[in-house]
């Protein structure tokens, strides 16, 4: 009986006891975006700020929402937080 070349075994996903959620991984500027809507500017206000359109502006939200599976603002910060995209005491002073 011939051996095949590859071998594979099986590993665990996560280590047994962990509660650790798989990263998401933002880009720099979707980040900084996300930063700028938690401070509650608004789309025209962030393209003034970063230099570009409010367009692109719009298509980072929405490329942000779409991947936190989110529908409005509110659920954006929110899973935000969750996924520590943001910091717990973002916004207080």
């Amino acid at each position: 009986m011939a051996r095949s070349k590859h071998t594979t075994t099986a590993r665990p996903l996560h280590r047994v006891g962990t509660r650790s959620k798989p990263s998401l991984h933002i880009t720099p500027r979707q980040r900084e975006i996300l930063r700028l809507v938690a401070l509650g500017h608004t789309n025209r206000e962030i393209g003034a700020t970063l230099d570009i359109s409010v367009r692109t502006v719009e298509v980072h939200r929405f490329n942000l929402m779409r991947r936190l599976n989110v529908r409005n603002v509110a659920q954006l910060l929110r899973q935000a937080l969750q996924q520590n995209l943001l910091p717990r005491n973002f916004g207080m002073k």
